[in-house]
């Protein structure tokens, strides 16, 4: 399953080379979680580098946990926390957390983000009657350590992720063996703590310093997952679950990856069928399948000869991708490929390349999956399933799809037994929602985890192909997610979904030649789902 999550703008920004970055000022310096539950937090200051202050005021601190829940007062870590305060004393409701998805998605600047969000919506009164707690999971990002392998594992150029030889595939095979072996030699202590358990225990012990008996939550993707894991072990503390995108607990992992290439070969079909109705526009062909043809086309050239020198065809494949999570990424990226493909000018191209020299989010990623299930150890495993897919038609996505999670046929330890998620007769009931097009969490995940919850509500959005779509312009969901963190209220309950929104037009299938385009998430100001980092 590839790498899902939302990043903030200032991170958007950031991985242009300008911008600000969020670092964490202060640290608690106590020895063990419960000490930190006792005392509460020392919050202070968030660093901020850069012009704006992407952080809005917002507090952060470091939060000391175990190592592991089990042993207490063994060794430590700490997850970095933020938090964006109410305003509204008289109707103040709690803490809301909120998780961005991945796993590995850096979660600190979502406490002001969320506000903003909501508060775009036309409901800032919903957001003012939280505290809004943003968080880095264990390894991530200003929590400490942060996990790290190699960070110039995916620099461009790499080799193509469509191997045309056994000798192409062994390449990769190597890269991700070595990938596997250098976590292991910096990291074998951490690695079977990373968990998505441990990240829910983390989160109960965050709770408990903020001096709270229930935690309401907002998780995005994977951020879906985790709260799931926070109900099932902790249902007492629960209060209102909105879960957006939600990944299916029937999949995890291994066969998520392999449902995951489906839809995003759909989603990427959409795009060009899109591209070819606005042939007026972008000139790359009339139909769906000729502007297919025309991207394979330039595929293949940026094997033979890199776009701009630094853009090869896995680079051309992880900047497209973007579109098959987002409608909001349809107009820029048909124009960026159409000013290379009519007038050969890659600074389009270029302005979107992934320079490397990061690998925290990939290396979160592939050992939290690792620890939570386990996955086929024998590569012919994965080769057959590869194979079967490419041939069945199912071209884009399927072999990146197999070498973003590889590292993991090789990890030191074979990870699992997932948890089993359950719901609880204490569990209030929490919002689902799930966009019926959506590649990155296929739409049957919305649809088993109504069923593991049966107190849950589902609402699907009709014909939705943007990745977790609530608090981008949608106002029928925005209304119901609004009304819900605001009196708890939920659509009856019925067989299957319990509610349906259509999707916007607008934003759905958007038109590159309206003076004002409603691209990526501009009516709400939401910033954008993107794929691999």
């Amino acid at each position: 399953m590839k790498r899902i999550l939302l990043v903030t703008a200032a991170a958007a920004v950031a991985a242009g080379g300008t911008g600000a970055a969020v670092s964490v000022s202060a640290d608690t310096g106590r020895p063990s979680a419960a000490t930190v539950a006792a005392t509460g937090i020392d919050w202070g200051k968030c660093e901020v580098s850069g012009p704006d202050d992407p952080m809005n005021n917002a507090q952060c601190a470091q939060v000391e946990v175990p190592l592991d829940h089990d042993r207490p007062y063994g060794r430590t870590i700490s997850i970095a926390v933020s938090r964006f305060k109410h305003t509204d004393e008289k109707n103040y409701k709690g803490v809301l957390f909120v998780n961005p998805g991945g796993p590995g998605g850096s979660g600190l600047a979502y406490a002001p983000a969320l506000a903003r969000w909501i508060g775009g919506t036309g409901h800032a009164d919903v957001a003012a009657k939280y505290d809004i707690i943003g968080f880095d999971p264990r390894g991530v990002g200003s929590s400490k350590p942060q996990l790290s392998c190699d960070p110039h594992f995916s620099d461009p150029i790499r080799p193509d992720y469509v191997p045309g030889s056994w000798k192409e595939e062994q390449v990769w095979i190597a890269k991700s063996k070595k990938y596997a072996q250098d976590c292991a030699k910096k990291f074998g202590w951490l690695l079977p703590h990373m968990r998505t358990t441990d990240a829910a225990r983390d989160v109960d012990a965050i709770r408990a310093a903020l001096g709270q008996k229930r935690i309401n939550w907002y998780g995005f993707s994977y951020g879906t997952y985790l709260g799931a894991t926070y109900a099932t072990l902790f249902p007492g503390r629960v209060n209102r679950f909105v879960m957006d995108g939600n990944v299916n607990p029937k999949t995890v992992w291994y066969d998520a990856q392999l449902e995951q290439d489906k839809a995003f070969e759909r989603n990427m079909k959409s795009w060009w069928a899109w591209t070819a109705k606005w042939d007026s526009v972008f000139h790359l062909g009339t139909t769906g399948k000729a502007v297919e043809a025309r991207y394979y086309e330039v595929r293949a050239g940026a094997k033979k000869a890199p776009i701009g020198g630094k853009i090869g065809p896995d680079e051309l494949d992880d900047i497209v991708l973007s579109a098959g999570y987002n409608t909001g990424f349809y107009i820029p990226f048909a124009q960026i490929l159409s000013a290379w493909v009519n007038d050969k000018d890659p600074s389009g191209l270029l302005d979107w390349l992934n320079p490397g020299g990061d690998d925290n989010g990939f290396a979160v990623y592939n050992a939290v999956q690792a620890a939570d299930a386990k996955w086929p150890r024998n590569w012919g495993t994965w080769h057959n399933d590869a194979a079967k897919l490419y041939k069945q038609g199912y071209r884009f996505n399927t072999w990146s799809n197999v070498w973003y999670n590889a590292p993991i046929a090789f990890w030191p330890f074979n990870g699992g037994p997932e948890l089993r998620l359950k719901g609880d007769g204490r569990l209030p009931g929490m919002l689902l929602v799930q966009s019926t097009q959506d590649g990155a969490t296929p739409v049957e995940g919305g649809l088993e985890m109504h069923k593991v919850f049966p107190s849950s509500r589902l609402v699907f959005e009709l014909g939705g192909k943007t990745h977790a779509n609530t608090l981008n312009g949608n106002v029928c969901l925005d209304d119901k997610v609004a009304a819900y963190l605001d009196t708890g209220a939920l659509p009856g309950s019925r067989r299957g979904p319990d509610a349906y929104c259509k999707a916007l037009p607008e934003l759905n299938d958007p038109d590159p030649t309206a003076m004002r385009t409603k691209a990526a998430g501009g009516t709400a100001g939401k910033d954008l789902p993107v794929g691999r980092p």
